[in-house]
């Protein structure tokens, strides 16, 4: 499929580097920002409204701009109205409150606090925003101003020291347990350290990988897999290490460390309510001038045997997602492409070359409810280094109803035996 370009959605006047959907409220939460060098980037998170345009296009207004200081927030995990937020080496805990407060139309305008139109005003002053022109930045003017302006406040809770790497300590990723008990988080320094949440008291702290942790994710079953740079992907029991998978089995023509795990993630399995699946993404250890493909394997999520393994392109792979069903995949890749893939086959159903004009850095799809999805059959968001975000949606397939199709083939039946009988007299 040749290269097409995808609207976006909003574009930030910073770095992206995560984003997130809030189910209970349906914000978009994305964060980035240029870090500490004093380039006059801004470290911020952004609290997105998201609206459905007709059947399968969207629209998004900024309401809210949380500053976070010299530190960029990396990447972010959502629990239940808190935002766990990676900032260098350190964890930060914020809890945010979306609600409304009625104004009259001239104090909305002259207030800038957390409304929509302070947002906005920071949008269109910062670097790359054309006042407007891009994404949704017109929505919130204040000849728009309702009586009901929504409002969106952040505290800060808590910080905890998640990588202890002595050069440049950063954390790498951060999760929430399904159950929302544990916060898990990774980084430089190749330890796991699980946090018992919401007291942040220290639950475990174990060196699981050599080097950097790239990715984790735990099942409802609270089984641990990590992701690091050494080559391993491992299965852990609170801190001890129950098995390794070696992905490489199921192709005996793949050497040993030619290839090197970059994502983890857990998912449903629809229809089936107690089934899970593990899914694993594999990229070259080593660029060659002719790049090898990446691979996606599918595992089942309890004994942690492989299922299916299938390439999925020579562009390197740099995030994965996993709809809310387990029904499909997101791929992004560090030349800015975004795919989408059926998770029961490992096939293609999305691509959109190069949508970003840099290595994409998170994806999310979008609650599974119909007034969010519309007449989508996926949804998935997607922010990369480009400061854009951007939304990609699978329209539902046209199907037609069991009843129709078999009346129809009756219809067949009877016209072909008719016909039948025209032509061969007595052949009934």
């Amino acid at each position: 499929m040749g290269k097409r370009r995808v609207p976006d959605l909003y574009r930030a006047p910073f770095p992206l580097y995560s984003v997130k959907v809030d189910p209970k409220t349906g914000l978009v939460i994305t964060a980035g920002g240029g870090g500490a060098s004093k380039t006059g980037i801004k470290n911020a998170v952004h609290f997105l409204e998201l609206q459905l345009v007709g059947e399968h296009s969207y629209s998004a207004t900024l309401l809210h701009s949380h500053d976070t200081d010299t530190r960029a927030t990396m990447n972010l995990a959502l629990g239940d109205g808190t935002i766990a937020a990676g900032q260098d080496g350190t964890c930060c805990l914020m809890k945010f409150k979306h609600g409304s407060q009625k104004k009259d139309s001239k104090a909305a305008a002259k207030d800038g606090g957390n409304s929509v139109q302070k947002g906005n005003a920071r949008r269109r002053g910062g670097k790359g925003d054309k006042g407007g022109a891009d994404g949704a930045a017109a929505a919130g003017d204040s000849s728009d101003t309702k009586d009901e302006t929504v409002q969106i406040t952040v505290s800060t809770l808590a910080e905890v020291e998640s990588d202890l790497n002595p050069q440049d300590p950063l954390q790498k990723v951060v999760r929430f347990s399904p159950d929302l008990s544990l916060l898990l988080t990774g980084g430089t320094d190749g330890h796991i350290r699980v946090w018992e949440f919401p007291s942040l008291k220290k639950k475990f702290d174990f060196k699981a990988h050599e080097g950097e942790i790239e990715d984790l994710d735990m099942s409802p079953g609270n089984k641990l897999v990590t992701v690091g740079r050494d080559f391993v992907c491992s299965v852990w029991s609170g801190n001890q290490l129950a098995m390794s998978l070696k992905w490489y089995e199921t192709l005996p023509h793949i050497a040993e460390k030619t290839y090197r795990y970059m994502a983890c993630r857990f998912g449903k399995v629809e229809d089936q309510k107690d089934a899970l699946r593990l899914y694993t993404v594999q990229i070259p250890h080593k660029r060659d001038r002719k790049p090898p493909p990446c691979f996606i394997t599918k595992w089942d999520g309890r004994s942690f045997l492989p299922m299916l393994t299938a390439p999925c392109g020579s562009e390197v792979i740099s995030t994965l997602a996993v709809s809310d069903s387990g029904t499909f995949l997101g791929l992004g890749t560090v030349t800015g492409s975004v795919a989408i893939y059926i998770s029961f086959s490992l096939q293609r159903l999305y691509y959109v070359q190069e949508s970003h004009g840099i290595v994409v850095t998170d994806l999310t799809f979008l609650p599974e409810h119909k007034h969010i999805r519309g007449n989508n059959e996926a949804a998935m968001l997607s922010v990369a280094v480009d400061s854009r975000c951007q939304v990609h949606t699978v329209a539902n397939r046209r199907s037609f109803p069991v009843w129709l199709v078999l009346f129809f083939c009756g219809v067949m039946v009877v016209v072909v035996v008719l016909l039948l009988q025209h032509l061969f007299p007595g052949f009934i």
